[in-house]
């Protein structure tokens, strides 16, 4: 593997752990937007995954997923801003 394909798995690796971490906001914080940050993250993992290891996924679901992610943390940093 090539410093690139190492720089993907290290930078996906660290999508699982804001994905995890946002989640344990939602359930132990009892915050809403842990659970949009979480799912933003799961599917950027999701998203990379893919394209890491060439699975077979249509351009529409790739851009789907990505669609869904965005708009995910678009409520996640809409709640953050309105708590403040």
């Amino acid at each position: 593997m090539d410093i690139s394909g190492t720089i993907q798995i290290v930078a996906t690796l660290a999508e699982v752990a804001v994905a995890l971490i946002a989640f344990l906001i939602a359930v132990q914080k009892k915050k809403l937007y842990g659970w949009f940050i979480g799912i933003t993250f799961a599917l950027f993992v999701v998203f990379d995954l893919a394209r890491i290891f060439s699975l077979e996924m249509s351009a529409e679901l790739h851009a789907l997923v990505l669609l869904i992610a965005c708009i995910s943390m678009v409520g996640g940093v809409w709640l953050l801003w309105k708590s403040q």
